[in-house]
């Protein structure tokens, strides 16, 4: 619980820095008065006045934040500092501030994209182990051990690829096409298969599986690397370097085998037999029981050793630094034309409200990302800068594209639209966004 809320403080206090910051930097350029940057709600738990008179807060929810800039329309302004109100700026010079908070989030998903790169980028070749009956890719005659190059047009180096691929797909109708390269070869193949409102109004837990692919993943000998000090398996009497060879007389030669007895016997003893250097030893596992999302699962405390991967099965990507740069626009641009078509879809009815994430949701992915590494947690969090940027651009009164759109419109009609209008949009645009985060809330309860 504790990693999780560190996880997600870290990450929204991130991207509310830069959205806000975007606000704060241009309107200074403009001319305009900062009276406070926040970076959360509520009480104030740090403060700190600049020389410009400015007022720098940390407040305590981190699920948000403002600049709050001089404006006649909020009160009573001295005539020496009426030259730098937000509203007496030209309709050009407010919609450049309201639009670089959303900006800014896009240049730090390229820069943390392009960080990415810089590390160079390794996964496990998406080579299909199966392919499921019945299913989309069924319709070709892709073969195991075949490896995906390209969907839809997409060049796939990893399964993430893939799977980003496949989410552009959901609730499409019509006929795409799948490119593979045949087992320990160089040629390639390209066949097409159809679609009818794939997935529309579903919540799919998988789509590559949903797709019909049962990845290929290397066999994952059950040999132990560690031994966790308190867990059930230290109790049990393993050692590192065990490897598990049965469990209650049935043989086991991997570890995914284990795990899966594991986890479905908590609190039950398993007659475990291990290889302790040639040596047949009879260890009883009674696996700790944990509640993981609703489901009591089994924990016996254990790690394993990984598997030696050969270069044919390994994707490596490596990045100068003009080819990490371009790799941080290709992706903001890919991650952003995927947010823009699901919501699309979501307002079509083609993608389910249930895909509608809060808070807790986004804390538990921020944990897990973090879990599986730096680069993980990173793109996560890029994803999460490109969503609070393409949201704050949607034209809903309350955000910054419900500004940019008055905004828009007093530039053509060359007056500003009135107040009373302003004030009823702004009062829907409220009640809109507080429907969107209690179904966000409710589908994150229902995940629990």
């Amino acid at each position: 619980m504790l990693q999780n809320i560190l996880s997600i403080v870290i990450a929204l206090g991130v991207l509310i820095t830069f959205h806000e910051f975007g606000h704060y930097y241009i309107a200074r350029l403009c001319g305009v008065k900062v009276l406070r940057f926040s970076v959360g709600f509520g009480k104030p738990i740090y403060r700190h006045v600049s020389r410009s008179g400015t007022e720098f807060t940390l407040a305590m929810i981190p699920l948000g934040g403002y600049v709050r800039m001089l404006d006649e329309r909020e009160g009573d302004v001295p005539d020496a500092l009426k030259g730098q109100t937000f509203n007496c700026k030209t309709v050009w010079q407010r919609i450049a501030i309201v639009a670089a908070g959303p900006i800014a989030n896009f240049i730090l998903a390229i820069a943390i994209y392009a960080v990415v790169a810089g590390m160079g980028i390794q996964a496990i070749a998406p080579k299909v182990a199966s392919v499921t009956e019945n299913s989309p890719l069924s319709q070709t005659q892709i073969e195991p051990g075949a490896e995906i190059t390209q969907l839809n047009g997409v060049a796939a180096h990893s399964w993430e690829d893939v799977n980003l691929a496949l989410a552009d797909l959901i609730g499409r109708t019509g006929t795409y096409t799948v490119r593979y390269q045949f087992l320990g070869t160089n040629l390639e193949r390209e066949e097409r298969f159809t679609l009818n409102r794939w997935l529309a109004g579903e919540e799919p837990s998988n789509l590559i599986s949903e797709f019909g692919v049962v990845p290929w993943r290397p066999q994952v000998v059950p040999t132990i690397s560690e031994v966790v000090t308190g867990g059930a398996a230290e109790k049990a009497g393993f050692l590192k370097g065990d490897t598990v060879k049965a469990i209650n007389a049935e043989p086991v030669s991997d570890w995914q085998s284990f795990v899966s007895w594991v986890q479905k016997s908590p609190d039950t003893a398993l007659d475990v037999v291990v290889d302790r250097s040639g040596q047949k030893i009879d260890l009883s596992l009674v696996p700790y029981a944990r509640e993981v999302n609703g489901t009591v699962m089994g924990f016996a405390g254990l790690a394993v050793e990984p598997p030696v991967l050969s270069d044919d099965d390994i994707r490596t990507r490596e990045f100068g630094f003009l080819g990490a740069a371009v790799y941080g626009v290709q992706q903001t641009w890919k991650m952003t034309a995927l947010t823009v078509s699901s919501i699309g879809k979501m307002i079509q009815g083609l993608i389910s409200l249930d895909n509608l994430s809060g808070p807790i949701t986004i804390a538990k992915v921020a944990s897990a990302s973090a879990d599986s590494g730096v680069q993980s947690f990173l793109k996560f969090l890029a994803y999460l800068s490109v969503s609070l940027g393409v949201l704050n651009l949607l034209p809903i009164p309350m955000l910054d594209g419900g500004h940019l759109l008055f905004f828009g419109i007093e530039a053509v009609r060359r007056k500003p639209v009135s107040e009373r209008i302003q004030g009823f949009a702004y009062r829907f645009g409220a009640s809109l966004l507080f429907a969107m985060m209690a179904v966000a809330l409710f589908n994150d309860i229902a995940r629990l």
